[in-house]
């Protein structure tokens, strides 16, 4: 296969570390929440999200950022370094988002809450090196660094009227390396970057990415609690006639989409399920 042709390929691909995915990271609204996100997993352990001092955690737009910095790494052939380079605007058109001041800051600033919130396990995450889960402490990017343009480049500008003036330049972010270990080592999800981008709930893409780690897990018929749906989501919802009326949007999403086949939310004496049949993999 030509260098063209597998790039082509690869663009419609996203590879995400399957021990995250399987975690919850980020909140399904984007209000100023700052308290962490505590999770117990089944299997036994616990996993927090720590918002730095007077942030707040990472919310929808910053879910759409972290896919797309993980694709952008798998298009690039997976830099030995982690480091991803591109410009501002390019990134915002490439998640379809309107590409203005406002949200070149929302970008920033999402970049920046990637880099200062704080991932913790205490055997919670799987470290396929290390063959278990582990006691550990990191951040999904480990530097960002974003390059204004030179005021000589700025000048240059109203010659390209496609160019946006307010064009901030390039950004360049290291990711984590523990999440790039578990990625070469095949402990991973593989995303439809078509059928992400199609999904235009948070609820819907977040369940998607979560699908994802059932099907590699061999499940494609998958029952969860609907509590334990909630909690690795996560919703803010507890009540199951609310959580419901949350999930029924992206259900419909999902199944349109055809990435599910069926999904039915039950209730045996005093506990709620959900059953979820998979699609076959979509492409």
């Amino acid at each position: 296969m030509s260098l063209a042709a597998r790039r082509r390929s690869t663009t419609r691909i996203i590879v995400l570390d399957r021990s995250l995915e399987a975690l919850p990271l980020f909140r399904l609204s984007d209000s100023a929440d700052d308290s962490a996100i505590a999770y117990a997993p089944p299997g036994g352990g616990r996993w927090r999200v720590l918002p730095r001092p007077g942030d707040r955690l990472p919310g929808t737009f910053d879910q759409d950022v972290y896919v797309e910095l993980w694709h952008r790494y798998h298009d690039l052939g997976s830099p030995a370094d982690g480091m991803v380079t591109f410009t501002l605007h390019a990134f915002l058109r490439s998640i379809g988002r309107r590409v203005d001041g406002r949200t070149y800051e929302q970008l920033r600033a999402a970049l920046t809450r990637l880099q200062h919130t704080t991932l913790e396990s205490q055997n919670a995450y799987f470290d396929a090196g290390a063959g278990n889960a582990v006691d550990a402490r990191f951040n999904v990017l480990t530097a960002v660094f974003i390059e204004r343009r030179r005021s000589l480049d700025r000048d240059q500008l109203a010659l390209f009227p496609s160019i946006a003036a307010s064009e901030p330049g390039e950004a360049v972010v290291t990711l984590a390396a523990g999440p790039r270990a578990n990625i070469a080592a095949g402990r991973t999800v593989s995303l439809s970057v078509t059928h992400y981008q199609a999904l235009s709930s948070p609820v819907a893409r977040r369940l998607y990415r979560l699908l994802e780690v059932a099907r590699e897990e061999g499940n494609l018929a998958w029952r969860v609690g609907l509590a334990e749906l909630a909690e690795r989501l996560p919703l803010a919802q507890r009540y199951p006639s609310h959580l419901q009326r949350v999930l029924q949007p992206a259900h419909e999403m999902l199944l349109a989409a055809g990435l599910l086949r069926d999904a039915a939310v039950r209730q045996h004496k005093r506990d709620w399920f959900v059953d979820y049949v998979l699609s076959t993999r979509a492409t």
